[in-house]
């Protein structure tokens, strides 16, 4: 069975086709390499991933512009944040409880998401966007891949969702990146919720609904927000949250809570980060994975259970994380000397996993483990839960 990286590796071929185009390779010169850039087109992109990165996450100018409208940065969006938006969505969706047969993508854009639902084993896919120019790019990408993508073009302020599903429901619907760029100003958080409750009703029983969002403070605090408000008219969050209260992290203002997963980039991805002075060691975000009207809690693992949600903290003598589980968030913590046995897993935790410890001792702001505690992954980072009374999971990448 293929990983995501092996799977996202079939794509970089067709990116460059696609942003290429006819006119593109109707240039004078050598045909360019299928695979990568050439120096020329390597200093366009990487120009292009520059302004669109400093736009999205550092000066945010360009959050709500419709930037995917400019052929540039379309290009710069094809060749660098598409390749990333796949791997965050194939990471989450492989924490759903079912594999999703259909599946609606809203504000799809060139359709990253759209295309890991269907890499994940999706049938047919809906991809959704205001922007003509994205969905061009989407169906170029569909007819390069033979991949069975339909397109509508949708965003706010053009028609209810249920107008756009024309009736249907779907096993999951997805909004990756959206949600940040909508509704900006004082009342964006009650009307962020609005529009998420409105895409719940188009969720088949037993489907989910996928939020991704940036891993920035100020982006993934605005998710929680919207996640407290949706908590609160009774919505049931599947991932990752185990705490069915108002979010701890936004307790403190300098808290805030987002998955990170290893990776090894594309050589491409890699190539423009390296031009672009970037980092792309990991892919980063925030997400929510909500259940439709109805629809429980899912039962925590039984014992003390914690989902790790920080990297190891600096702490001279002890090992370190914060972690959030049905009692809160809170500091877990062990002394190096007292490492081996049934808690030497807790020197090798990465955020993102879900784990059960026992014989711990409150310390501090948090529980301290002891050289008689045990410590068991019952859920790698990107793995969904097992169900109460399960054994463990496996640490591997789905």
């Amino acid at each position: 069975m293929r990983s995501p990286s092996d799977d996202l590796a079939r794509w970089v071929p067709r990116l460059l086709a696609a942003w290429r185009g006819p006119g593109r390779g109707a240039r004078r010169g050598p045909r360019p390499p299928p695979d990568r850039l050439t120096p020329e087109e390597l200093r366009e992109v990487a120009g292009a991933v520059e302004r669109l990165s400093a736009g999205l996450t550092r000066e945010r100018r360009l959050a709500g512009a419709r930037y995917l409208d400019d052929e540039r940065l379309l290009g710069a969006y094809l060749l660098f944040y598409w390749p990333v938006s796949y791997l965050q969505a194939r990471g989450i969706l492989s924490e759903l409880p079912r594999r999703a047969r259909s599946a609606l993508d809203l504000g799809s854009g060139p359709g990253p998401v759209a295309f890991a639902a269907l890499d994940a084993g999706a049938a047919e896919v809906l991809a959704a966007d205001r922007s003509a120019r994205a969905l061009a790019a989407a169906r170029a990408l569909a007819a390069l891949s033979g991949e069975p993508l339909a397109t509508r073009e949708w965003g706010p302020g053009r028609g209810d969702l249920a107008s756009l599903a024309r009736g249907r429901t779907f096993d999951l619907v997805t909004l990756g990146h959206v949600v940040n760029e909508l509704f900006l100003g004082g009342d964006a958080a009650a009307r962020r919720a609005a529009l998420l409750g409105e895409a719940l009703r188009l969720v088949s029983p037993g489907g989910s609904l996928v939020v991704i969002e940036p891993a920035l403070r100020e982006t993934s605090r605005a998710l929680l927000e919207v996640r407290d408000r949706l908590v609160r008219d009774g919505v049931s969050v599947r991932a990752p949250c185990l705490f069915r209260g108002p979010c701890p992290a936004l307790e403190r203002p300098g808290d805030w809570c987002h998955a990170e997963r290893p990776v090894e980039p594309p050589p491409l991805v890699a190539e423009i980060a390296r031009r672009a002075g970037l980092r792309r060691e990991a892919v980063k975000m925030s997400y929510l994975v909500l259940a439709p009207a109805g629809e429980p809690w899912p039962d925590p693992p039984e014992g003390r259970v914690f989902r790790i949600v920080s990297e190891p903290l600096p702490s001279k003598g002890r090992l370190r994380y914060m972690a959030c589980g049905p009692e809160g968030r809170l500091g877990l913590s062990l002394q190096e000397k007292d490492v081996g046995g049934p808690n030497r897993p807790f020197e090798g935790l990465l955020r993102g996993d879900v784990v059960r410890v026992t014989q711990v001792e409150p310390r501090g702001d948090g529980l301290r483990l002891g050289p008689g505690s045990e410590v068991r992954v019952l859920a790698a980072a990107g793995r969904p839960l097992p169900p109460p009374g399960g054994g463990d999971a496996p640490r591997h990448q789905g």
